[in-house]
């Protein structure tokens, strides 16, 4: 059988993801690869280690949901915005400030929205707004994090946030880029991001293991046999408890659970669904989404000149990138704080989706250097054998 080669090569990449959970460096992951060869297509799956550790021990399945973290930039921000871009509701080039008018304080009308899709708007990458909070609970003895007040407050000191630098000097990964069209979303929309998303990508993709979980009082949270299925994150100091089953990230808990920059959870079959959509429309096979605004969005920008992002996307940095050595330059690609990852490539029409649960009641925080690995171990996989 031809493929023999290649499965026992691709036996080194679960070995390899093996040793990191001997290793501490997560307790589980899950691997889903597809790659074509020789005129076929092939897919690889694999499941390692546990899913949550305590309060249970459950394993990882195929089935296992994960927080995806930043791979909420992508697959529904970006995703919503290239929809409404196609819709003629937004431009790329549009000021922030024509769809949100309170960005326009702190000279920000120079700020479009092609600058926060590529993070070069100068806003400041990262603020931890949940200390401010935790700071008026205790203060007040009142419920704040997670309810609407709190998630209008979150966004209006986003849209009032002054500049770090010029529009467009600079490319500087960070949430608030996000956090303000996750806002440009809604505004537009006239409804909110999840809903949005919901409706326009998840739905029409089949990705039925793809959800926000909303947070705040009276939101019923997931139901018991949905939350065991999700893989557990960290034991938030903050929270003082272990997460399972909703938002790791400390900005979008104070948000309610839907927010731009993360919030989102999904599968590695899901996932996969996404990037093979993506690809579809790519290579001219579907008109799920417009083929020429798609091929925009997967586009490295050059802003400013040198930076490696395309708009909601990452593309492979030479030499340091996650994708590891062997994907294309027109190659897609992001990562989330949680241990998640998907890249795409372009042209070769192969996708590595890699989740892991790496925050999960593990004290040793490593680098996690797993991902460019098993990226190179798969793809070369497929070219030797």
């Amino acid at each position: 059988m031809r493929w023999s080669a290649v499965n026992r090569k691709l036996a080194r990449v679960s070995r390899v993801i093996d040793k990191a959970i001997e290793k501490q460096e997560m307790p589980g992951a899950v691997l889903l690869a597809r790659m074509p060869k020789h005129g076929e297509v092939i897919e690889h799956f694999s499941r390692h280690g546990l899913a949550v550790t305590r309060p249970e021990r459950l394993p990882m399945t195929r089935e296992t949901v994960f927080d995806l973290a930043s791979l909420t930039k992508p697959l529904a921000t970006t995703t919503a915005v290239m929809l409404l871009v196609s819709d003629g509701a937004l431009g790329l080039d549009d000021p922030v400030s024509k769809h949100l008018p309170t960005f326009s304080e702190r000279d920000k009308d120079g700020v479009t929205l092609r600058h926060l899709l590529t993070h070069s708007s100068g806003l400041k990458p990262l603020r931890r707004f949940h200390r401010e909070f935790l700071d008026r609970e205790r203060k007040k003895g009142e419920r704040w994090i997670g309810t609407p007040a709190a998630r209008d407050f979150v966004v209006e000191r986003v849209l009032r946030s002054g500049l770090v630098h010029e529009p467009g000097s600079a490319a500087v990964y960070g949430d608030l880029d996000f956090i303000a069209l996750g806002a440009v979303v809604e505004a537009v929309a006239h409804q909110p991001l999840d809903a949005f998303c919901q409706a326009r990508i998840f739905a029409p993709l089949g990705m039925r293991d793809t959800f926000f979980v909303r947070l705040g009082e009276g939101d019923p949270g997931l139901p018991d046999a949905v939350r065991r299925r999700v893989a557990a994150t960290e034991d938030c100091p903050w929270r003082s408890r272990i997460l399972w089953g909703e938002v790791h990230d400390p900005n979008a808990a104070v948000m309610g659970g839907v927010a731009g920059h993360a919030g989102l959870f999904s599968t590695a079959d899901d996932v996969m669904k996404f990037a093979l959509a993506l690809l579809d429309v790519w290579h001219g096979r579907s008109e799920i989404w417009p083929r020429e605004i798609l091929r925009e969005f997967t586009r490295r920008q050059d802003l400013p000149e040198g930076s490696d992002w395309a708009l909601g996307w990452d593309t492979p940095t030479e030499g340091v990138s996650s994708a590891g050595r062997h994907f294309d330059r027109d190659s897609v690609g992001h990562l989330g704080f949680t241990g998640t990852s998907v890249w795409i490539d372009l042209p070769a029409e192969a996708v590595v989706v890699l989740l892991t649960n790496r925050q999960h009641t593990h004290e040793k925080k490593s680098r996690f250097e797993l991902r460019p690995t098993v990226h190179d171990l798969v793809r070369e996989a497929f070219q030797e054998g």
